[in-house]
């Protein structure tokens, strides 16, 4: 005769196991969703810096090249305006270049980050 209650505990078993399955890989993915988050807010804090530094050495480099130009041009004011046309012509480019410069980068860095297994 054959024991009816084997059956029942491997069904039980196996309940079991692919309860403690789930419930690991579900940790798992919350694992993962943190690491990559960290990942991109760190990326994202330091990204900002260096965008804020070099606005700040900008800022002071154009000044001072505002005020080296004074003596040839005889006028401060007009060396400002030379400083804000360079101004206009680097957001031209920016605009023109965006989605080489800013969309491309991003878009790259993100779907390495969520897309591609560690």
């Amino acid at each position: 005769m054959t024991n009816n209650t084997e059956p029942a505990q491997n069904f039980q078993q196996l309940y079991e196991d692919v309860k403690k399955y789930v419930a690991l890989q579900t940790e798992y993915v919350k694992v993962e969703f943190v690491e990559k988050l960290t990942i991109l807010l760190s990326t994202l804090l330091i990204v900002s810096l260096i965008i804020v530094l070099v606005i700040i050495a900008l800022f002071y480099l154009f000044f001072s090249l505002a005020y080296a130009l004074e003596p040839l041009l005889g006028s401060l004011s007009i060396s400002f305006g030379i400083i804000s046309g360079i101004y206009f012509i680097l957001i031209g480019i920016l605009v023109l270049f965006r989605k080489r410069i800013i969309v491309n980068p991003l878009v790259k860095f993100l779907s390495n980050l969520f897309l591609t297994k560690n």
